[in-house]
């Protein structure tokens, strides 16, 4: 199936994707990396309010290329999602109910999602120029100093993304390569 969905997110909303569906998602979109998640997470043991709200939010792990001219944006195409298991726990305890990056997620990420109706986006590997094209607006939010790790603020409209883990624990990551095979016998 395919879905339009809007940040911040409804977690009902949430509970009706599955595990490889499309979605074309549209609002206020965050980018953080490893450094940045870590930063966010040093904030709430330090009891401080994190850069942005997390109730509701999308996170997309992401740090774009210098944006062309007449561009808000550069390439920006997704890194790999496992370089933030270590801290997604807590900011999905926190509130975020969208990560969008690529490849596999940890067993307490999962756990994590499940606990808290959070979804996990696949964007495209290797198709950055294609993803900037659904950014409309970008900002530095914090932590200029991270250069492309910086937190942003992005407004995204219609970004392609496909549903890879969805919030009752479903990975796109086993079930696919398993139903592909089960087709050779």
């Amino acid at each position: 199936m395919e879905y339009i969905l809007n940040v911040p997110a409804d977690t009902e909303k949430l509970k009706e994707l599955r595990a490889g569906d499309s979605v074309l998602l549209s609002g206020t979109v965050y980018t953080a990396r490893d450094a940045a998640h870590k930063r966010i997470c040093e904030a709430l043991d330090r009891g401080e309010t994190p850069p942005f709200e997390l109730a509701g939010s999308a996170v997309y792990y992401v740090g774009p290329t210098p944006a062309p001219e007449s561009c808000c944006i550069g390439a920006a195409g997704p890194t790999t999602s496992g370089r933030m298991d270590a801290y997604s726990p807590r900011l999905l305890d926190a509130g975020l109910k969208i990560m969008i990056g690529k490849g596999g997620r940890s067993k307490a990420v999962k756990d994590a999602m499940r606990r808290n109706g959070a979804v996990y986006l696949a964007a495209i590997g290797g198709a950055g120029a294609l993803m900037a094209a659904s950014i409309e607006q970008a900002e530095l939010v914090c932590w200029e100093d991270l250069g492309c790790e910086a937190v942003r603020k992005l407004t995204v409209r219609n970004m392609p993304l496909t549903v890879a883990i969805d919030s009752e624990g479903r990975d796109l990551y086993e079930i696919g390569p398993k139903a592909y095979l089960s087709k050779g016998e």
